[in-house]
């Protein structure tokens, strides 16, 4: 997908977010081992979200690897910011509906 395509994506996510309670705090954090798309608060936890839009079922592009390095990156934005809250992992997936998967795990 084009990055200005993903872009598209991840705009609709960050209006659902605002419309869901989702206060956004920071997009698109790099580390070595990848990027985290959104990281938003809710109700006292930090939510690392994983955006995900295309045809079909765009869920399936978290595959066991992608989520490893997701979880590497999230450990590094938590060391850097020294933050201490409970935290998830979710996907949100763009399509012609938005939809929120949380806690997604391996």
């Amino acid at each position: 997908m084009s990055r200005a395509k993903g872009a598209i994506g991840e705009d609709r996510a960050i209006r659902y977010l605002n419309k869901n309670g989702f206060r956004v705090i920071e997009r698109n954090f790099y580390s070595r081992f990848g990027e985290i798309d959104v990281v938003a608060f809710k109700e006292g936890v930090l939510h690392f979200i994983e955006v995900k839009s295309g045809i079909g079922e765009p869920i399936y592009q978290i595959t066991p690897r992608k989520l490893s390095r997701i979880t590497k990156t999230v450990e590094i934005y938590l060391q850097k910011r020294k933050i201490k809250f409970d935290w998830c992992i979710d996907a949100l997936i763009v399509t012609d509906e938005v939809e929120l998967v949380e806690n997604v795990t391996m």
